[in-house]
């Protein structure tokens, strides 16, 4: 079980948060084929390490923030 900090609710179980994946992710232009299309949506770095996420935290202030999250040990710091 993860304990996830919340940058306004402080520390809580990860069962109160949805992932929202990788964050830093800029949105593509419209004049992208449908090549470089597929490769946005479905085409995430996958590390062994540390890793920036987006959480959202659903069952507290509904409020969207970054965290870094160690993948391999589920550490996490919080985004710089």
């Amino acid at each position: 079980m993860m304990l996830i900090e919340c940058p306004h609710c402080g520390p809580r179980d990860e069962n109160e948060f949805r992932y929202g994946g990788q964050a830093g992710v800029s949105y593509r232009p419209e004049d992208t084929s449908d090549e470089e299309w597929a490769g946005y949506v479905f085409l995430r770095d996958n590390p062994k390490g540390w890793f920036h996420e987006r959480w959202f935290h659903v069952h507290g202030c509904r409020t969207w923030f970054s965290v870094e999250r160690h993948t391999l040990t589920h550490e996490i710091r919080k985004a710089p």
